[in-house]
């Protein structure tokens, strides 16, 4: 497994590229915008792209995943319904923040428990509240690696004051279901510089151990 951060619109998020070396099959995971700067880094790569992965319905994670998939022809899968709320108002929220936002449906709503699979590769799909409602984390275990979209951050967690948002649930996503996988997973975050959740259980002013004690 390889991946690429392709940081894109104004927020800087980390839309991210991953591939399966054995088979070169890629998925895109949060075309939030900037789509002809995605389409040149898939082109660079030299990757066969087969699918969308989103992990929540924030307009600069997904904002023109709908139009991305519809030019190159690929399935959508992701987040969890429950964040349906946020990709209805996709247009509006484009207006409000001037990034472009389209409205769309993915192909397949993902669940706690889910998989998804790129090439050879099998992530699991890890339901994780308070960001979103609908917020989802893929894991691949081999590879000890994550995406975690704004679920936690290098020394922060993700923002829990827009509507829907959890801050009991996103402290109990992150210490309930992304520890158990182990202090040596490395993740790529929504925003901002990747970090393992060893370190983040150690510095975390928010979910260290020493924070929850």
């Amino acid at each position: 497994m390889r991946a690429a951060i392709l940081p894109v619109t104004p927020l800087q998020q980390n839309c991210s590229l991953i591939w399966c070396t054995a088979t070169n099959k890629a998925a895109i995971i949060d075309p939030g915008g900037d789509l002809d700067k995605l389409k040149a880094a898939i082109a660079k790569a030299g990757v066969d792209l087969e699918k969308i992965l989103i992990t929540h319905g924030h307009i600069d994670h997904c904002g023109e995943a709908g139009v991305l998939a519809k030019e190159l022809g690929l399935p959508i899968e992701g987040p969890h319904e429950d964040d349906r709320f946020w990709i209805a108002r996709l247009d509006e929220d484009g207006q409000r923040y001037g990034i472009n936002g389209s409205v769309f449906e993915p192909d397949r709503w993902l669940a706690d428990g889910d998989t998804v699979t790129v090439g050879d590769l099998t992530l699991d799909v890890v339901h994780c509240p308070g960001h979103t409602p609908g917020h989802v984390v893929f894991i691949h275990r081999p590879s000890k690696f994550a995406i975690v979209g704004d679920v936690l951050f290098q020394g922060s967690i993700g923002r829990t004051d827009f509507p829907m948002g959890n801050h009991q649930d996103l402290l109990d996503s992150i210490t309930q279901k992304l520890w158990p996988y182990g202090n040596d997973i490395t993740f790529i975050p929504g925003h901002g510089p990747t970090s393992t959740f060893g370190h983040e259980r150690q510095t975390n002013q928010f979910v260290s151990d020493a924070a929850l004690s």
